[in-house]
């Protein structure tokens, strides 16, 4: 590319780029923004604020906690089978307990 067509395409860059300059110069929103700063710095300067400060006062980011994990419930360990045997009619009971409906029958005298 010669020198001359890259300097036009330049200035017609920069006649765009003018151009938006002075569209957004003109926009009331980017006035009120631009006051805003210009408001804002002064009061983090009055304050002795930085920005990132400002930044997390007005958008604080919500603690993370742990989550809460149950202390581990211990497990009883399985009760053993046991063996009984009726005296009278010797009939064997296999029970983990001792609350077993045949270890209650009362023998008849």
């Amino acid at each position: 590319m010669s020198k001359l067509a890259e300097f036009r395409r330049a200035e017609r860059e920069l006649q765009k780029q003018m151009a938006l300059l002075e569209q957004l110069q003109a926009d009331a929103s980017l006035q009120r923004e631009m006051e805003f700063e210009d408001k804002l710095k002064v009061l983090m300067a009055d304050y002795g604020m930085d920005l990132a400060k400002v930044v997390a006062i007005l958008n604080p980011q919500p603690v993370e906690l742990e989550p809460v994990v149950p202390a581990a419930v211990k497990q009883r360990r399985p009760r053993q089978v046991k063996v009984y045997v009726q005296p009278v009619t010797g009939k064997r009971i296999e029970t983990k307990g001792a609350n077993h409906a045949q270890l209650k029958v009362r023998i008849p005298r």
